[in-house]
């Protein structure tokens, strides 16, 4: 029946649940679990998941692993058994690093090495998506269909899930409307609108492009702390800023307005990786202690929109070779790469190195 939720919607769903606290259920043929976001948990749903059984384990991505020298036996995840003496405090010290070099760590922490680890993979894609830390408490289950039922919680068929998980939600076009601007007068916005129930996604077209020629165009990550804020730890907003004059300059372009703050981790994970910065750490660094990769976005939203524009080619506004090998894999023609060399300070200097030392960005 077309009213019953189909398995993106269902994930949405999920993401919603964990944020506000809630387990979800994910099963496979012959074991199911209790997934629950560490971020959110409460202790008395930490003392109810432990009163059903043994078998109790953290699940962290690899890169938190490492910052606690627990052993990742899964390659991109490790599963660290929760001891009987845990309390919520301990469980959030391992997904949170905001305190790890005033009270190392921990252990030894026991990572499972048997076992399947994909429902806990899907736990922990999900606590991701949701802008969440990246951990989950998870316990398996005897009776997934039965539990849920009786606590009235969400169940997701991994089947069906990993494949939502791996690729990019669709978009699709919702409204676009005349806009005015200080660089054109001549300028239109148009929004996209995943699929999936993730966040929408703008783009700006300046002037009356031609969809014949490459057109001038960024990538741009939204960053409230730059772009609005006009922070100094980051080279965002001018680079907005510039890459829009010089479109209104040449009298054409499309600036890709992209969801996905803090190089995809969301505002209050970068709050904490700007913490990390501030006791020492350079920004790859303390998002590896959070427990993300280095650059958790996913550019192929970008060409997904140019194309459903009109756009075959364009003239990349970047400074990131990554940007430039998604949009050719994409199937988007790079033409020619425009830097966009501006907005270098005193505050941001360590971050533009490390940008180039190790993100390989050509500053």
């Amino acid at each position: 029946m077309s009213l019953t939720p189909d398995t993106a919607e269902t994930l949405a769903r999920a993401r919603a649940d964990l944020r506000m606290g809630l387990p979800v259920v994910i099963e496979a043929p012959g074991m199911a679990v209790l997934a629950l976001a560490v971020e959110t948990m409460q202790a008395a749903r930490l003392a109810d998941l432990r009163a059903l059984g043994e078998g109790a384990t953290v699940a962290i991505t690899a890169r938190r692993a490492q910052t606690l020298k627990a052993r990742a036996y899964d390659g991109d995840l490790a599963r660290v058994a929760l001891p009987s003496h845990a309390d919520l405090q301990w469980v959030r010290a391992v997904a949170d690093p905001a305190n790890d070099l005033a009270s190392p760590m921990k252990g030894p922490l026991q990572s499972s090495r048997s076992g399947d680890a994909r429902l806990h993979r899907i736990a922990l894609h999900l606590t991701k998506s949701a802008r969440l830390l990246p951990a989950a408490v998870v316990v398996p289950l005897g009776d997934p269909a039965g539990f849920a039922a009786a606590h009235q919680l969400l169940r997701i068929d991994a089947a069906r899930a990993v494949p939502h998980l791996q690729h990019a939600s669709p978009l699709h076009a919702v409204v676009s409307a005349r806009l005015p601007m200080a660089v054109s007068d001549v300028g239109r916005l148009h929004v996209f609108r995943p699929d999936d129930g993730g966040e929408e996604h703008y783009a700006i077209e300046i002037g009356r492009p031609d969809r014949a020629r490459p057109v001038l165009a960024r990538l741009h990550s939204a960053c409230f702390t730059g772009d609005l804020m006009g922070s100094l730890k980051c080279d965002c907003g001018p680079q907005l800023r510039g890459a829009m004059a010089q479109m209104g300059a040449e009298g054409a372009g499309v600036l890709l307005y992209l969801n996905q703050e803090g190089r995809g981790i969301g505002l209050a994970n970068k709050m904490r990786a700007y913490s990390l910065q501030d006791q020492g750490f350079d920004t790859v660094e303390a998002n590896h202690r959070l427990g993300f990769e280095d650059d958790e976005r996913d550019f192929r939203l970008g060409a997904q929109i140019l194309k459903t524009m009109g756009f075959g080619a364009v003239r990349l506004m970047t400074n990131n070779p990554a940007k430039i090998e998604m949009m050719t894999r994409a199937g988007v023609h790079v033409a020619q790469r425009v830097p966009l060399i501006v907005g270098h300070t005193a505050e941001n200097e360590g971050y533009l190195a490390t940008k180039a030392a190790k993100s390989g960005h050509l500053l």
